[in-house]
């Protein structure tokens, strides 16, 4: 595997074990999404998406990292990222961020949404097809010979003038035989020099946007980070390929008909 600036370049095989692993994380995710519904407990949403992965032949690529006990990430409301499934409930109006990364033949696939049960409130909406569409700005820039700021920079740029803030403290990453390779990728624009994207890169980019401010904290669970205001949060999250041309969603699945609040047409 070729290496520039400390990037690994995917090419040849090394791509199609890389969509099939992601392929495999997308249909995992919406499966699972379609699973979330009220009076359901955040563990069992974990461990359905432990029995889907089981089916679909790989593992989790969450489970054991650095200590983490769950299968996938299960945020809540307020919750922002790293959320473990557990004894809490599922409620009518709740927002369900959901992160599913698979290992599948020594590969990974990385994906999230923000799940809304039932009828949530306007406010709720804009905020997830802000932070959805924020996701796709920043997708249109990952275009080989453009500077990865231009990837980072676009999410707040988008978010910010329609009242939201990114996180700032947890940031988006390269992906393919490691779960978090170069390079870092944050959701506003990094200062200095940021390197110039390539056909053959992987990139999780994942805006973390909070309806209040941008701060956060971790509970004492070491894992949970929840706003710091009590505020709701929006997760989304594609694995992408830099190409000769457009960049090619790894992890491809339609949008939700959130944009449409926003004027956008959902694909």
């Amino acid at each position: 595997m070729a290496k520039r600036n400390k990037i690994r370049l995917k090419k040849g095989r090394e791509l199609v074990m890389m969509r099939d692993a992601c392929q495999t994380a997308s249909i995992i995710l919406q499966e699972v999404a379609a699973f979330i519904m009220p009076g359901r407990t955040t563990a069992q949403i974990d461990q359905y998406a432990a029995l889907l992965m089981k089916q679909n032949g790989c593992v989790s690529a969450f489970l054991g990292y650095r200590g983490f006990p769950a299968h996938t990430c299960i945020s809540l409301n307020e919750e922002v990222v790293h959320g473990i499934g557990g004894s809490r409930i599922v409620q009518p109006g709740d927002i369900v961020s959901l992160d599913v990364g698979v290992v599948k033949a020594g590969w990974i696939g990385d994906n999230a949404t923000t799940v809304a049960v039932g009828e949530v409130s306007p406010e709720v909406k804009r905020l997830l097809a802000a932070t959805e569409q924020s996701l796709y700005e920043a997708i249109s820039h990952a275009r080989a010979g453009k500077r990865l700021a231009d990837v980072c920079g676009a999410v707040e740029e988008y978010v910010r003038p329609r009242g939201y803030a990114v996180v700032r403290e947890f940031v988006g990453h390269g992906v393919g035989r490691d779960l978090h390779e170069e390079p870092q990728i944050p959701n506003y624009r990094p200062q200095g020099k940021t390197p110039i994207l390539e056909p053959g890169m992987t990139l999780a980019i994942e805006p973390m946007v909070n309806s209040g401010v941008g701060h956060v904290k971790i509970l004492a669970d070491g894992w949970t980070v929840v706003t710091e205001d009590g505020m709701p949060s929006a997760h989304f999250e594609h694995t992408i390929l830099v190409t000769e041309g457009d960049p090619e969603i790894l992890t491809l699945r339609p949008r939700t008909a959130l944009p449409e609040m926003l004027g956008i047409a959902a694909l």
